[in-house]
């Protein structure tokens, strides 16, 4: 176990204090390790909290980077404490499956996930089945193509499955989704067409106007939800951090700006405590409502 854990004061004078038990608690010292993935969104929102919680409300938090099949295995052997991105009801449905006896799936954070084929909002086109057509305005060095990322990853798989149900006459270009981006940020600066492969959430729709192209075969699933995560019975040992992590909510323009200012800064911890500055209000309304719930 790594977790060195404050239990709520739940004694009879506990209850006789309710006033000042929150505050109490809050004081203890406590260490929670979240496992983290190597993505983006995660780790912008994994530095965030472990900002907040540091800084502002005594705990001690460690962030441990590892892949999606080992934060589900180390939740369940209790190794970490928390993780703050599940995709549900299909995409991680599989990995939490073997599991699910041994870790709490808790609420929802970002709603509306997205995965497909984006262009500059400026693009005269709405559907995928319109780049049938479109084979010289979307091209990427010299020939038709749709920029995407590594070729192992289920987006890159996707878009071959597109390529093929649409019959298009562009290919697919691996890369890197810093090349990607480099490649989107440059066409964008010339009034280019370009045809990228993203997903929401994503820093980009923050920094650039972009739109989904219509996928009426549906290759690309439908959207989804993003919830937090933990070990079995965190929430009863921590309730507070629990009810402020049910009532934290992000959307597109929140959490996009967030990866963003870390993208620009290109520190994932002064971009966030930057972020943070920023959005005061927004950080107060979470800790606020968990108090809330606490209270009763």
């Amino acid at each position: 176990m790594t977790t060195t854990r404050y239990f709520p004061l739940m004694t009879a004078a506990g209850l006789m204090l309710a006033g000042s038990a929150l505050s109490t608690a809050q004081a203890q010292p406590r260490d929670i390790t979240i496992g983290m993935n190597n993505w983006a969104e995660n780790v912008a929102v994994a530095n965030m909290w472990k900002l907040v919680l540091e800084e502002e409300h005594g705990y001690e938090v460690g962030l441990t980077e590892a892949g999606k099949s080992v934060i589900y295995s180390g939740l369940a052997n209790e190794d970490f404490d928390i993780s703050l991105e599940i995709w549900l009801p299909v995409t991680d449905a599989s990995f939490l499956e073997p599991y699910e006896d041994h870790i709490d799936v808790h609420d929802g954070w970002y709603e509306g996930t997205g995965l497909g084929l984006v262009v500059p909002d400026y693009a005269e086109i709405d559907s995928i089945a319109e780049l049938v057509d479109q084979a010289d305005s979307f091209h990427y060095q010299g020939r038709p193509a749709i920029l995407g990322i590594d070729s192992g990853s289920a987006i890159a798989g996707l878009t071959d499955d597109a390529i093929d149900a649409y019959d298009l006459p562009q290919t697919q270009v691996n890369s890197s989704d810093p090349a990607m981006m480099a490649a989107l940020d440059d066409a964008i600066s010339r009034d280019e067409n370009i045809v990228v492969t993203l997903w929401s959430p994503h820093w980009a729709f923050a920094e650039y106007d972009l739109k989904y192209l219509e996928d009426p075969e549906n290759i690309f699933g439908d959207s989804e939800t993003i919830y937090w995560f933990s070990r079995k019975d965190f929430a009863s040992e921590d309730p507070w951090l629990s009810a402020v992590l049910d009532a934290w909510k992000m959307d597109d323009d929140s959490l996009g700006s967030l990866m963003a200012e870390i993208e620009r800064r290109d520190d994932p911890v002064a971009g966030a405590r930057h972020w943070i500055d920023e959005n005061r209000d927004l950080i107060d309304a979470w800790i606020e409502a968990g108090d809330a719930a606490i209270e009763g």
